[in-house]
């Protein structure tokens, strides 16, 4: 697998742990795809005091790993990618997080608890914070927030055993066109449409996310639109003209 380097684009604080007071709540977008919508009237009552608003520029850190990791999070606009440093100074995106995800899951027992993954993000975001103790007190006391977590948790291990396939056994157009697919699937099921398909992450992103280079997953993303599977529309943005035809090709590309 080859895991290419990214420029550094990433200010060289975290972003400021500062939170808006305004309750995020009001007007949330994102409610029936949220970790918080388990909780009845009396769990929201207790909920909501607890959690805060943050505002994210683009490129600008949310945590990076080995952070102390004091919160949990739902992104509730914009695109943020996960990622996890190599020894040798290289990086892998491990996921991209949209409206609705739920960040901060896959974090260990032991103390201090620490990030795993550094969270950058792609565009102009929102996130919800609400402390990661106060958090636990709440799953303890709510089991329906504990068995949506455990939801939440199975649908991360199917997505990472997903990229291990991908990235084992697929050719680059592939997985280039099961990338489009998913990130056409999280759209529908977020309330949007599959097509046109907007790609707040570089090209490099995506070699980094799919273990390629660069170049590969422009000849990939060349492949797919001679074949009539996608129409570029520039840089950031996909059209798919049949979401059934590129999802067979997931397994037959050559």
């Amino acid at each position: 697998m080859t895991v290419i380097a990214i420029a550094d684009r990433r200010p060289n604080q975290t972003a400021s742990k500062a939170a808006s007071a305004v309750d995020p709540c009001t007007g949330c977008t994102v409610g029936k795809l949220s970790l918080c919508d388990a909780l009845d009237a009396e769990g929201r009552k207790r909920f909501k005091p607890m959690v805060r608003g943050q505002a994210l520029e683009p490129h600008q850190m949310l945590f990076q790993e080995g952070d102390a990791a004091e919160h949990v999070y739902t992104v509730t606009s914009g695109q943020v990618s996960l990622a996890r440093s190599l020894p040798d100074g290289r990086r892998q995106i491990v996921d991209f997080a949209g409206p609705g995800d739920f960040l901060g899951l896959s974090l260990g027992l032991e103390e201090p608890v620490t990030h795993r993954l550094s969270a950058e993000a792609l565009t102009q975001s929102r996130v919800c914070r609400l402390p990661r103790a106060a958090f636990n007190r709440l799953m303890q006391d709510e089991p329906a927030l504990s068995r949506r977590a455990l939801e939440f948790a199975a649908r991360r291990i199917r997505a990472s055993q997903e990229q291990q396939l991908s990235l084992g056994r697929k050719t680059a157009a592939e997985r280039v066109a099961s990338f489009l697919v998913d990130m056409a699937e999280r759209n529908l099921a977020r309330g949007g449409n599959a097509s046109p398909l907007s790609l707040p992450m570089t090209r490099a992103d995506i070699a980094d996310h799919l273990g390629l280079t660069l170049e590969t997953v422009s000849r990939a993303f060349s492949r797919l639109r001679k074949l009539g599977l996608i129409k570029l529309e520039g840089a950031d943005r996909v059209a798919i003209p049949n979401l059934d035809a590129l999802s067979s090709e997931t397994a037959q590309s050559a």
